[in-house]
């Protein structure tokens, strides 16, 4: 499916979806440069321009990534002790699916259990 042509420069307008994935392998919840991986991937098969990432291994185990992307930011922070993961994705114009983002990297980790709530911020979309 072809992406929407983005709004105007200044379009003041967003979608910011937040979700919970539970149910996790453990494992793969700790793997850093996996996680950086599949969160990059995710961003721009939903159309995102991914311009930086930056992550962090905690001791003794989670894993926090960081993209900044050209339509805003997302980020991936993990508790294998509990098998979940909070993701975070907002993107400002049309270009791309934060939704879309947050079901491929949930499919990405195999997590059973998704919990998403999408924020329509500023202007309205049409």
């Amino acid at each position: 499916m072809p992406l929407a042509d983005p709004l105007p420069v200044g379009s003041f307008a967003g979608q910011h979806v937040l979700a919970e994935l539970t149910g996790v392998d453990p494992a793969l919840l700790d793997d850093e440069p996996r996680l950086r991986d599949t969160l990059v991937a995710a961003l721009e098969q939903a159309g995102a321009t991914v311009l930086e990432v930056s992550s962090r291994q905690f001791d003794p185990q989670g894993v926090t990534v960081i993209a900044l992307l050209s339509e805003s930011h997302a980020s991936l922070h993990t508790y294998p002790e509990c098998g979940s993961a909070f993701v975070d994705v907002f993107t400002c114009g049309q270009r791309a699916e934060p939704e879309l983002a947050v079901r491929l990297l949930a499919a990405a980790l195999h997590a059973p259990d998704v919990h998403t709530r999408t924020v329509h911020r500023g202007k309205e979309l049409s």
